[in-house]
């Protein structure tokens, strides 16, 4: 008899292995999908033993390296007892039979979800609460020691912009439907004006804590991949690890400024348009120098240039999630929507290389 589900897996099945492999999980089970999330599917596993959260690879042909559920799994698991807030991991899964991809059971944690960074439910002193508790998860991130949680091996040090933009070139290539020439001049751009302080690894005057060593970077830093205490400003849990690796750390403040930099809309909900001073919410340069201050920096020299890889990353990525919709193969029915955003992300890197925008 079939217990198979919509998703495509056999519930019965799942939960006689969960049985057998994770301590104190008892069946029967149901899975629900979360909705969002434009990579790997993730569900909320009801069971007799208590509520959990599977996230799987996708189902069908992928990318090398991408909907790495594995290595989400390691860094989740070398956190627990760190400065950085994560879920509790019980188990992966890299047999393929078991639910047609690899998988891997976590808690399920009770908490809030911004999904809209101009938090409209909040009053403007918890506005400022929000964003000032996640500029301290974000540099607690960055000041964890990688050798005594066993993260040495999880990324290689040193020309992290370099390697980023190799890999995120070739990806694209990979998934490109159209030409789109902000695309090809980023890729020309990027890589021929590396700043120095990164890409040989040498420390600038002023920017005396980076650049030498690689620290953990999460790869998609944003207050959406956040789980929040129900009442208190208080994150208990960072997400989606999928794209994290060693690396330098002022990747992750420019990834989260330049999603805050897009339009407020349904798509992709950035500040664009919204008054930040009168919402209690911190401007950008408020906000880099909060980080700056835990960090002990002084200053970012070659701010734009960050900014542009970000967007040159983040548009890399969309074109992926463009390739999976036109083939039926996406996570979400916004995918399709998110892969137009492709050449005017590309636009806005562009312009900022060319002195057009100013933080």
């Amino acid at each position: 008899m079939s217990h198979a589900n919509t998703f495509g897996f056999d519930e019965y099945k799942l939960a006689e292995y969960l049985q057998t492999n994770v301590d104190g999980f008892r069946g029967p089970l149901s899975a629900e999908k979360f909705a969002g999330g434009q990579s790997n599917p993730t569900f909320l596993i009801r069971a007799a033993s208590g509520n959990y959260v599977l996230r799987r690879k996708p189902p069908g042909e992928l990318l090398k390296s991408a909907h790495a559920v594995d290595r989400e799994f390691r860094v989740i698991s070398a956190l627990a007892d760190s400065d950085v807030p994560v879920v509790k991991v019980y188990h992966l899964c890299e047999d393929d039979s078991v639910i047609g991809s690899m998988f891997y059971l976590m808690e399920f944690v009770d908490g809030r979800v911004f999904w809209d960074p101009a938090l409209p439910n909040l009053h403007r002193e918890q506005r400022r609460e929000i964003y000032t508790e996640m500029n301290r998860v974000l540099a607690a991130l960055h000041s964890v020691d990688i050798q005594k949680v066993g993260l040495t091996e999880y990324g290689r040090p040193g020309n992290f912009y370099q390697r980023q933009i190799n890999r995120w070139s070739l990806q694209y290539r990979a998934s490109q439907t159209e030409q789109i020439l902000e695309m090809d001049f980023l890729m020309d751009w990027l890589p021929a004006n590396l700043p120095e302080d990164n890409s040989q690894g040498n420390n600038r005057p002023g920017n005396n804590t980076l650049g030498n060593k690689a620290t953990l970077v999460h790869g998609d830093f944003r207050l959406d991949n956040m789980i929040f205490h129900p009442t208190e400003p208080r994150v208990l849990a960072l997400v989606d690890w999928e794209l994290s690796t060693l690396g330098h750390p002022l990747f992750d403040l420019a990834y989260q400024c330049m999603q805050l930099r897009m339009a407020h809309d349904s798509v992709l909900s950035g500040l664009g348009g919204i008054d930040r001073p009168a919402a209690g919410i911190p401007t950008e340069e408020t906000y880099v120098k909060m980080y700056c201050d835990r960090m002990g920096l002084t200053e970012i020299p070659d701010w734009n240039f960050y900014l542009a890889f970000c967007f040159f990353r983040f548009a890399a990525i969309l074109q992926g999630v463009k390739k999976r919709a036109l083939e039926g193969n996406a996570s979400s029915g916004k995918a399709l929507k998110m892969g137009e955003l492709v050449q005017p992300l590309a636009r806005m890197g562009s312009s900022l290389i060319q002195g057009s925008v100013t933080v």
